[in-house]
């Protein structure tokens, strides 16, 4: 017997052609015909009675019945007593996907080393479905509307106090306004920026060339930083009016921003009036030292503080977040209401009761041991099948940069391809105009793979080292 895939009262799209009479009877069967052959109506679908497919499409009602019994005498339909009128059972050939424009004919890797992504099978479905379930349970009805630009008041102050607590941030609610996640609220802040009439910001010597893209569309130039062992340089910052940092675990290279680089900047910020952005995008994951905490915590009135929660549990939930401080907050929130930003109410309400309930923080832990084993997985395979490359930036993170010989990135990042290993060279990060040394290097997600697929991984990355 069919099953059931439609009831009565289904609503149909249907154009018929036809000025009248036999014409509209025609151009009927005829539209029914061709979402049928088409896969639009599938078979086994229950049509609506000839009564309200009339009304519908403001015909006679005798019109509708005879375009029915047309289409049944053709095979298309079938009318069985007490069942009603569905689509007949018959092999129905669904039109082939389109490919993805772009990109002909390329294939998914087998192992995928590229950072910026976490192991999203290790995202907890089962807690986050039924964090859904009480969220929206105790949900008001006020909640399902346009609501405040800010975000959801209960994410607003389960973020505030989290931050407090896991990251040292001064954070009020009032002033926290969430986004859908780093680059929406980058695009926002470039666009504030500009009004201000900023046109230089400062930016790492390495870093993302997406960051500097969105920065540039409103008109911002970015002027790249020294870089070296202590991290990005703070005390050349020149005429910039804002700068983009990642203090606590500088991407890609690794290392966290010196003390002394620490309260220069913001001192900087202080005598100058300037703004610092800092991009805190994997504070939770720290393994041999202790946690460094958010510059915003030492010039809350001069550190705009972002955070996402793409690294922690998925990019898909496109779910970030702002601290603003006083002077920015007003201007930032007006932005945001005239584009009409806003962010999925029902994942910010989830994500509310995931960080109120704990299951956030137990989360947290339990990926911090899986990536710190994966990391030592690395460390020590990279000493016994490829000691000449040494690993930095290891002591937290997702990711590493494996220093190789000079002269040998691109071979190696060309070797991984042969592989069917997608893993990225350190060039790759570099802003066009940086002053920086340069080194071959590559940059290692070891976040990114699955777990069934980490040794492999690994394994293909060891054959193409030198």
């Amino acid at each position: 017997m069919a099953k059931n895939r439609a009831t009565l009262g289904v609503d149909l799209h249907l154009e018929p052609a036809g000025p009248g009479g036999s014409g509209v009877r025609r151009g009927l069967t005829d539209a029914l015909r061709e979402a049928v052959r088409g896969g639009r109506l599938a078979p086994g679908t229950r049509l609506p009675s000839s009564r309200s497919l009339a009304v519908d499409l403001g015909v006679a009602r005798n019109t509708v019945a005879d375009a029915y019994a047309d289409l049944v005498a053709e095979g298309w339909l079938t009318a069985r007593q007490g069942s009603g009128t569905r689509v007949a059972e018959r092999d129905v050939t669904a039109p082939a996907p389109a490919r993805p424009a772009g990109r002909p004919g390329r294939q998914r890797p087998a192992y995928d080393l590229v950072p910026g992504t976490p192991d999203l099978g290790s995202f907890p479905r089962a807690e986050w479905l039924r964090a859904a379930r009480r969220a929206l349970a105790a949900a008001p009805d006020d909640a399902l509307g346009y609501g405040d630009q800010r975000g959801r008041p209960e994410l607003r102050a389960a973020l505030a106090g989290y931050l407090a607590r896991a990251r040292g941030v001064r954070a009020d609610p009032e002033r926290l306004v969430v986004c859908s996640g780093f680059s929406d609220a980058l695009t926002l802040l470039g666009a504030v920026l500009h009004r201000r009439g900023l046109r230089t910001l400062a930016v790492e010597s390495y870093g993302l060339d997406v960051h500097w893209n969105l920065l540039r569309r409103p008109g911002l130039r970015t002027r790249p930083l020294p870089f070296d062992r202590l991290g990005t340089r703070t005390d050349d910052l020149g005429g910039a009016g804002a700068v983009l940092l990642t203090p606590a675990h500088q991407f890609p290279m690794g290392v966290p921003l010196s003390p002394d680089r620490r309260a220069a900047v913001v001192d900087w910020a202080r005598r100058t009036g300037g703004l610092i952005l800092e991009d805190d995008y994997d504070g939770e994951f720290r393994y041999d030292r202790q946690p460094v905490g958010a510059l915003q915590g030492l010039g809350p009135d001069h550190v705009v503080y972002l955070g996402t929660a793409s690294k922690s549990l998925a990019p898909a939930l496109r779910l970030g977040w702002m601290v603003l401080p006083p002077s920015l907050a007003a201007e930032v929130i007006s932005l945001k209401s005239e584009g009409g930003w806003s962010t999925g109410v029902l994942d910010q309400l989830t994500l509310a009761e995931f960080l109120a309930s704990g299951a956030y923080d137990r989360h947290v832990r339990a990926v911090r041991l899986r990536y710190r084993r994966r990391r030592d997985a690395l460390v020590a395979a990279l000493a016994e099948r490829a000691p000449a490359v040494r690993a930095t930036g290891i002591a937290a993170g997702l990711h590493a940069v494996l220093q190789l010989p000079p002269g040998t990135e691109q071979p190696v990042v060309q070797a991984a391809a042969w592989q069917n290993l997608a893993v990225h060279g350190l060039a790759r990060y570099r802003h066009p105009g940086a002053s920086a040394d340069r080194f071959d290097a590559l940059v290692v997600g070891y976040g990114t793979p699955p777990d069934h697929a980490w040794s492999g991984a690994l394994d293909a990355l060891c054959r193409v080292l030198p």
